[in-house]
């Protein structure tokens, strides 16, 4: 996946993997515990960042908002900016108070879309449908 060029990220394999490395008793010492935890975070935030950034240059958009709980991972932070500046994309991060769960994150886009002078009625409901296009090489989009 790492290797892909396509948006598309799954970690259900490296999460296996490490599930695995702990079942079979790869992981005896807080050492090798705090080595586990690291190389996951760096697999793990590296192909985000990576994946974001690269999709957000190849749509043409400068700003992205990182939020919810996976904000508050101060190396995702930094990846993200480090990727973004140098390709003029701006990576726009609450303080990290506000990143305990996705309240952040749709607390922004409801901000934005009430700057805009957008409003929703009292019909609004919450849905999983999306209006994006669904295409995904695993699931049920097109292909």
């Amino acid at each position: 996946m790492s290797s892909s060029d396509s948006p598309e990220m799954s970690f259900s394999g490296i999460k296996a993997q490490v599930s695995r490395l702990v079942r079979d008793g790869g992981v005896r010492t807080d050492a090798d515990v705090a080595d586990v935890c690291a190389a996951f975070q760096a697999a793990v935030t590296s192909v985000l960042a990576r994946k974001t950034i690269a999709a957000a240059v190849r749509e043409g958009v400068k700003e992205v908002v990182l939020g919810g709980g996976v904000a508050a991972n101060r190396e995702l932070r930094r990846r993200m900016a480090d990727l973004a500046s140098p390709l003029g994309v701006r990576v726009a991060v609450p303080p990290i108070a506000s990143c305990t769960d996705n309240a952040a994150m749709i607390a922004y886009a409801g901000a934005t879309r009430l700057a805009r002078g957008e409003r929703d009625g009292w019909d609004l409901v919450a849905t999983s449908r999306t209006a994006l296009e669904r295409r995904t090489r695993k699931g049920r989009g097109r292909r």
